[in-house]
């Protein structure tokens, strides 16, 4: 009997297996593809009304002006038309979970924090699960490359970025650990909850955890200069952050925090630094500029920090950096965050109807991204000779009513864009006889 049940359970796992099984990824391109007659956002504040752009072996080989160029005999195997569309180049979700928790309420599917409190030898790449389900509903929206960032502790560990279609975490590598996150102390404490929000009071704590960030630099940077006798895989992760290959991103949203922040890694040579979240960054915008320091913008549907805060700010606020000379970028950390990366484009929407120049918007999930990551050498924009990541949408693709993509590819494959919710909608619509 006992055995029976077992095998009953089996089939019921592999039945559910295959229909939870995740989009195939595609296999690596073969045959050159020519878009025509597309509108091209080249993700570097440009566009072409009616380009060219074409791509062989993952690579982009063509991106101009289609009125202005002359084309040799069907110099590409496949041809789009892509008439009334837009192309844009694939967007780019910093500071993410994705694939790194699938269900909040399933402990084992939970993998985004580990225990301690310094933990830079912590890799999130090897959680990495390339067959997430809430992976492939970003894709529809235009987000075809993310940084997988862990959580927790003062120092919650190393990042790295992938391309978001992909049979495992190593075929999905862009960058693979490209920097180390550090959770700055607050200056302040809040009581009470979200909901219910309490008394704002000083940190009492504040000078004793910065310290101990800075005690842990020096030991780090002692370790790493000199032969130590004993291996420390701990101190042993942080040589990237002395010797420029890797990024210090620190997470932080007060002014007060940010300027100590700032100085703290720049009193210990840190060359590259980026702040994560950066509510009140146009405080510190001179600080900003003098380290040459970029800023991932937390979410901008969201309320200000403050009571007395003009209540569209978090809106502005993307302009407002870019107007002191701020090179920003957007994240989507925070409540229901996974799911909510595929909203990743309207955040910039939101920001161009605040003021912002829309193709500038459209930097801060491109070239603005790929910069502050480390990637621009090869992503964020369209320009010959980098990854044919991109995708072609019927209409604005940072408006949620005309963001409707018709096909997209990465590093040149076609990539498939169904999601368990569509073939869910395509089932019951021909039940019902709707198209």
């Amino acid at each position: 009997m006992i055995n029976r049940n077992i095998y009953k359970l089996l089939l019921l796992f592999c039945a559910s297996v295959k229909i939870n099984a995740q989009q195939i990824p595609a296999p690596k391109q073969t045959k050159s593809v020519l878009i025509l007659n597309a509108t091209a956002h080249l993700g570097n504040g440009k566009v072409i009304q009616n380009s060219a752009i074409g791509f062989k072996e993952g690579k982009l080989t063509l991106v101009a002006d289609a009125t202005t160029i002359r084309l040799a005999a069907d110099p590409y195997d496949t041809t789009i038309d892509a008439t009334g569309k837009h192309v844009y180049p694939g967007f780019i979700a910093a500071n993410s979970t994705l694939g790194l928790v699938e269900i909040d309420a399933v402990k084992s599917s939970v993998d985004e924090e580990e225990i301690g409190t310094f933990n830079p030898n912590v890799r999130s790449i090897i959680a990495y699960n390339s067959e997430s389900k809430v992976v492939e509903t970003v894709r529809p929206n235009g987000v075809l490359m993310a940084q997988v960032t862990p959580r927790g502790g003062r120092i919650s560990g190393t990042s790295s970025v992938v391309q978001l279609d992909a049979w495992s975490w190593r075929d999905a590598i862009l960058k693979e650990n490209d920097g180390i996150h550090l959770n700055f102390p607050s200056g302040f404490k809040r009581s009470g909850s979200w909901f219910e929000p309490g008394v704002i009071e000083a940190n009492k704590d504040y000078v004793k955890q910065v310290e101990e960030i800075n005690a842990f630099l020096i030991n780090s940077k002692a370790y790493n200069q000199t032969a130590a006798k004993e291996r420390n895989i701990v101190l042993e992760a942080t040589k990237g952050l002395f010797d420029g290959t890797q990024t210090l991103y620190i997470h932080a949203d007060e002014e007060k925090q940010i300027v100590d922040a700032i100085q703290l890694a720049a009193d210990h040579q840190i060359k590259k630094i980026v702040i994560v979240g950066g509510f009140e960054a146009y405080k510190s915008a001179e600080v900003l500029q003098k380290h040459n320091v970029g800023v991932l913008l937390r979410r901008v549907h969201d309320m200000p920090t403050s009571d007395d805060e003009d209540v569209n700010l978090p809106y502005k606020m993307a302009k407002i950096l870019t107007d002191k000379g701020i090179v920003v970028g957007l994240e989507n950390s925070g409540d229901h965050e996974r799911m909510s990366v595929r909203n990743l484009p309207f955040l910039a929407g939101t920001c161009a109807a605040f003021g912002l120049d829309k193709e500038v918007a459209v930097q801060l999930i491109t070239l603005n991204a790929a910069k502050l990551l480390g990637i621009d050498a090869s992503c964020g924009t369209l320009e010959s000779g980098k990854d044919a990541t991109l995708f072609i949408s019927e209409g604005d693709a940072l408006d949620m009513r005309t963001n409707k993509l018709t096909s997209a590819f990465i590093q040149g494959r076609t990539i498939n864009l169904q999601t368990f919710q569509s073939k869910l909608s395509d089932k019951f619509k021909a039940k019902y006889g709707q198209k």
